[in-house]
């Protein structure tokens, strides 16, 4: 694989690896100032929160005409659902981007990973640039990228809760695996999260609540634009390996002061 292969979804190739949620935050205004501050082209939003009467409180007025908008399926329940959301969002002028969220836990708000495999599915077979948020499973990973799925969105822990990779090393194994690219999506609590992300080798990450609910938005934003480009350059730079022992960066032989014979 190469490592520095350049992120294209959907036929669109993205400079920032760094894809921005829009609920919670406290007004438009702010949002708009994170969209600037950390240079996201794509963001997500889900259809439900979208005035299909345009006024001047929509939403789509605050996303500039440059970034890609991700119209996420939020509260589809099955596959039909997220179909339906999805025709529905392209019918309106959105486009064909949809992440795809399939939920029936609503105590931990988990992925259905099978019926957001169907969901993925029927919305290649229609053209839609699919990108499935799921639960990070190889087998279903796999499944996904089969059927036609744009990029996959393993969660790196449960949505909001701020609490970063809890599911790291599962998503290892999908970046081995996986040829499409591996956006981690949920969970992500500070910038370090995303840099360590990027440093596994994922191609982008996905905040939201972290930024939104931050007390100085704006700046978090940047920090996460931040970490991103450095947890993706440790990467690109074969990194050390960790040692078990100590490795001394300068010589501990031949000082000044020592007997010369």
């Amino acid at each position: 694989m190469n490592k520095d292969r350049p992120l294209v979804i959907g036929r669109k190739k993205l400079r920032s690896r760094l894809f921005l949620g829009t609920g919670k935050f406290r007004n438009k205004h702010e949002l708009a100032a994170c969209i600037k501050a950390c240079g996201t082209e794509v963001v997500t939003v889900a259809l439900r929160r979208i005035d299909l009467k345009r006024h001047r409180e929509n939403i789509l007025e605050y996303i500039p005409k440059n970034v890609n908008l991700l119209v996420n399926t939020s509260g589809a329940r099955t596959a039909r659902e997220a179909l339906r959301i999805a025709r529905i969002a392209k019918a309106a002028g959105y486009g064909n981007w949809i992440k795809v969220e399939v939920i029936n836990d609503s105590k931990y708000l988990l992925p259905d990973n099978a019926e957001t495999l169907k969901a993925v599915r029927m919305l290649a077979d229609e053209g839609f640039v699919a990108l499935p948020y799921m639960f990070p499973d190889l087998y279903f990973a796999r499944e996904m990228a089969k059927a036609g799925a744009a990029a996959v969105m393993p969660l790196g822990s449960c949505i909001g809760t701020g609490m970063g990779l809890q599911a790291k090393e599962f998503i290892k194994i999908i970046v081995e695996e996986i040829d499409v690219p591996v956006v981690v999506d949920a969970g992500l609590g500070v910038p370090s999260h995303a840099a360590e992300a990027m440093e596994m080798g994922v191609d982008a990450v996905l905040v939201n609540t972290a930024v939104a609910t931050a007390g100085a938005p704006v700046k978090i934003a940047r920090g996460f634009a931040l970490a991103v480009n450095a947890g993706r350059l440790a990467y690109l730079s074969a990194p050390q390996k960790p040692l078990e022992e100590a490795s001394p960066s300068s010589p501990l032989s031949g000082f000044l002061f020592e007997d010369k014979k």
